[in-house]
């Protein structure tokens, strides 16, 4: 396919912008999910905070940070896919039908995944990539998982985790991943369509704050399908939406690939201290709405989203790395050399509103940890 996005040229940061995008449109996500998560007993909508510093320091209007350290009992966004995920999967089944949810994981989604498991009685399998934190694993034993190493990246967790459902469907076990391929879909849909609930929460509170809709959002990336779902959410209300940028580990960024490309390619993920963002293949799924309906992608070092992640500690917001990449992007974005022509890209002027959504705390990280 011709692709119509440009890119940086060598010496500024790595970088794509297709303006066109926010002009894309396509079906909403549907309008139960957030009624759903309303009658979970931990269910309340995470802080958005308005942060007046960093405007200032962006040359924006304003900029409010979703923050997710605290979500349905666990430290990052991931419980709201997979319990939706989970419970349209159990919708239908024999009263009391044992299963064992199996999935693979970079830590969050893995721990998810337990805690949903051991609130509705069933089992959970994980498979962990090579380098996953001890603490990440220790915490997904914690919520009584069965745990499996993986010698290897996180795509090798994700093929061995779908191997392991097929060969034990038959005793109950059924994939629960975040990530979709040709001819496994509906559960990764169903996770996207759980992070609806994020959005809708963030539409309501930039609503009490006075501030409308955002001009820009900023979105970590893993395999893509917390983007899809902000592709999902605001592109699909009838008239031009938000830009949206995507911010990867350097090295780990498929979608900047892949959009640079102008189809889907994999990378050799390497090890960056933003472990729920290192993959190297964008969701099969995902990947046509990231292509139609992302603006910008960026990728970041592991020191700026690690000094991101201090800042916004001293802001009052618990921030990981990954939750932190969305303030690193934007800074690349809207700063330095050559920002004047990303922030016409963007759309971004001095009376924008930005939105950086943290996605999980620094508990979830235990790489949050380092100062450096």
């Amino acid at each position: 396919m011709t692709d119509t996005g440009t890119n940086a040229v060598v010496g500024t940061p790595p970088w794509y912008a297709r303006p066109g995008a926010r002009k894309w449109e396509c079906a909403p996500a549907p309008a139960d999910v957030r009624t759903f998560h309303s009658g979970l007993p931990e269910y309340a909508p995470t802080p958005l905070t308005e942060l007046p510093s960093l405007a200032a320091e962006l040359g924006v209007g304003r900029v409010f940070v979703k923050d997710e350290s605290k979500r349905l009992g666990l430290p990052a966004f991931k419980a709201l896919g997979a319990s939706w995920a989970v419970h349209r999967l159990l919708t239908g089944r024999a009263p009391g039908a044992r299963v064992e949810l199996v999935t693979a994981t970079d830590g969050n989604h893995g721990r998810a995944v337990a805690r949903i498991a051991r609130g509705l009685g069933q089992r959970a399998h994980v498979f962990v990539s090579q380098g996953v934190h001890p603490g990440a694993v220790a915490a997904i034993e914690g919520e009584g998982a069965r745990v499996t190493r993986v010698a290897g990246d996180y795509d090798e967790a994700v093929r061995a985790a779908a191997g392991a459902a097929r060969a034990e469907a038959a005793a109950g076990a059924v994939l629960v991943q975040d990530m979709g391929w040709e001819g496994y879909e509906e559960v990764p849909q169903w996770i996207v369509e759980g992070y609806s609930t994020l959005f809708s929460e963030i539409d309501a509170q930039l609503a009490d704050a006075g501030a409308g809709l955002p001009d820009l959002v900023a979105v970590p990336v893993g395999v893509g399908s917390l983007a899809q779902a902000a592709v999902t959410h605001y592109r699909s209300r009838g008239v031009p939406g938000p830009a949206l940028l995507a911010v990867e580990p350097t090295v780990a960024a498929p979608l900047l690939a892949s959009l640079t490309r102008g189809e889907s390619v994999s990378v050799t993920a390497g090890e960056t201290v933003m472990a729920g963002l290192n993959c190297g293949t964008v969701s099969g799924l995902a990947w046509p709405l990231l292509r139609a309906g992302v603006d910008a992608a960026v990728s970041v070092r592991d020191a700026a989203a690690l000094a991101a992640g201090r800042e916004l500690g001293v802001l009052g917001v618990s921030s990981g790395p990954c939750g932190a990449a969305s303030l690193a992007g934007v800074r690349v974005g809207l700063t330095g050399a050559g920002s004047p022509a990303r922030r016409e890209a963007l759309g971004v002027g001095p009376r924008s509103t930005v939105v950086l959504l943290s996605t999980e705390g620094r508990e979830a990280n235990p790489h949050g940890g380092a100062l450096a």
